[in-house]
């Protein structure tokens, strides 16, 4: 009987271990609608993971994707007016004619992203991490006018 609980610990505790953890119960219908809709304007999406995601022209004005994973998604042409992308990895993202007018860029990760054409005016980008990105006629430089 002994031998019967612990294999079923050990059984249970290896598939919670593979379970996955890339959206949190409480915005799973959120990240559905986005997906299904490509419109979740105010939508809670803290924490996400959207990694590799195409999110080509989708609506997420005023969004909470603080902390979310959105390493190597397809953000052309999409409105993130007023969004909190605070401490988001955007690592390998591809932002084309997008706009971030007002979003809160803080500690975003943006390396090795490509960012053409955006709007970011009024844009929080406090301890932006642009290491191997290319930007062009995007109003976010290093160190100067761009």
């Amino acid at each position: 009987m002994k031998q019967i609980f612990l294999l079923a610990a050990a059984l249970l505790s290896t598939l919670s271990l593979a379970a996955p953890l890339s959206v949190k119960a409480e915005n799973s219908a959120a990240v559905r609608r986005l997906l299904e809709t490509r419109e979740c304007s105010g939508c809670n999406l803290t924490g996400a993971n959207l990694k590799g995601a195409h999110l080509i022209g989708v609506d997420l004005r005023n969004a909470n994707l603080k902390g979310a994973n959105l390493e190597g998604v397809n953000l052309e042409g999409a409105d993130l007016t007023g969004a909190n992308l605070k401490s988001a990895n955007l690592t390998k993202a591809f932002i084309s004619d997008s706009i971030l007018n007002n979003a809160n860029l803080t500690n975003v990760n943006l390396s090795n992203s490509r960012l053409y054409n955006s709007d970011v005016d009024g844009a929080i980008m406090a301890n932006i991490d642009l290491s191997g990105a290319d930007v062009f006629n995007t109003a976010i430089s290093i160190g100067g006018e761009y």
